[in-house]
């Protein structure tokens, strides 16, 4: 069953890099922001995980972990995450279980030929686990901005 604002996130367990495996049980009492990314080390998504990693520290004081997702396997991650020094982790979802949990595989054209992808998307799950805002689709510049805005506001309301 798909996520759904205001409604809890089914837990989940995911291989990510720094050999950690990312359980959103184990991450109660904590803000999370999930973005979905289409590739490593792509024009867009370079920039958007440059931005979530300029913004971290703020992040971190509005008690708000930020993982990166994508179908990208773990090496690719492991490399894409050391040179641009992301201080996060990315989280590789090869067989696509966060992708449609989240629903954002989506179809989309490049140079006229059609195929199955990552829509940039970005959710904001509360510290009980509740998802509290969705971005869908969305363009990468001042997407950071309103994230980390959202999840302030949410910190604050407690």
């Amino acid at each position: 069953m798909p996520v759904a604002l205001e409604q809890p996130v089914p837990d989940f367990q995911a291989q990510a890099t720094s050999g950690r495996l990312v359980s959103l049980a184990e991450l109660r009492g904590r803000q999370m922001v999930l973005y979905f990314y289409p590739k490593d080390s792509t024009p867009g998504c370079t920039t958007e995980g440059q931005d979530f990693r300029d913004r971290h520290d703020e992040f971190q004081a509005a008690n708000t972990l930020v993982f990166g997702v994508s179908r990208d396997g773990l090496k690719s991650h492991e490399n894409f995450k050391s040179k641009q020094a992301f201080p996060f982790e990315l989280i590789s979802d090869k067989d696509e279980r966060l992708c449609q949990l989240f629903e954002v595989i989506k179809l989309k054209k490049l140079y006229g030929k059609e195929y199955l992808g990552i829509d940039r998307s970005t959710f904001l799950i509360d510290r009980n686990g509740v998802l509290r805002q969705e971005w869908r689709g969305i363009k990468v510049p001042g997407h950071v901005d309103a994230v980390l805005a959202a999840a302030q506001a949410l910190n604050q309301a407690g």
